[in-house]
């Protein structure tokens, strides 16, 4: 089933959002949004020297490391919920994602913390049912490796996070700066949009906030597309 979302709401201010991954496109646009309605942010980067521009009225910027779960623990207590939108490139994505996956877990849980998004890939959506894009004979076989990865990570959630009230959000492939935003967004639970879908990184990040908010969805893996 699909739904269709208007443009979030603003908060009267609230519990904190801390977001992993800051210092990407997706994680500064949810930090953004998040400031936008009123929420403290704490802005996890690996380096901070290279993010001091996210720092201003309401964010803090602090080094940790989203496969670390002492980092999770040390940097999580106190938010309402964590966004985690840190990716890697230079490791296998199996080993990386699952890692994030079981430090999260592990750390949020001794946080205190239960609310926990996490991004993903559309490519992990089914197609048909049973069948995931990944799992079509044409589908590029490095961005199946990838994808692999947000699978067992998806996996790993399912197997651990029972303390968590997890959801991991899939952009469609058409995530890409010149997107233009609309203020508003669809989703769909586990399956891929017809034609794929496009998003801008404004309006997934409204879908991120409005998750952390007013959850509607959870343990799933969620479609978001403009």
């Amino acid at each position: 089933m699909t739904h269709t979302h208007e443009t979030g709401s603003r908060s009267d201010g609230g519990a904190g959002v801390v977001v992993f991954g800051a210092g990407g496109r997706v994680g500064r646009a949810a930090v953004a949004e998040a400031v936008r309605r009123g929420h403290p942010v704490t802005a996890v980067v690996r380096d901070p020297a290279r993010h001091r521009d996210l720092a201003g009225d309401g964010v803090v910027v602090a080094r940790g490391d989203a496969t670390d779960a002492a980092s999770v623990a040390a940097l999580a207590p106190g938010h309402l919920a964590a966004v985690n939108a840190v990716v890697r490139l230079d490791v296998s994505a199996e080993e990386f994602f699952v890692a994030a996956a079981k430090a999260m877990v592990s750390g949020l849980t001794r946080a205190g913390v239960r609310r926990f998004l996490t991004l993903g890939v559309a490519s992990t959506l089914e197609v048909s049912p049973g069948v995931r894009m990944m799992d079509e004979p044409d589908f590029p076989e490095p961005y199946r490796v990838f994808s692999q990865g947000h699978a067992a990570e998806f996996d790993a959630l399912r197997a651990l996070a029972d303390a968590l009230d997890w959801l991991v959000v899939c952009p469609p492939l058409e995530l890409a700066a010149e997107v233009p935003s609309t203020g508003r967004y669809r989703t769909a639970d586990g399956t891929l949009f017809d034609g794929g879908g496009r998003i801008s990184h404004a309006d997934l990040a409204l879908a991120l906030l409005d998750e952390v908010e007013a959850p509607r969805h959870h343990r799933i893996q969620l479609a978001v597309s403009a």
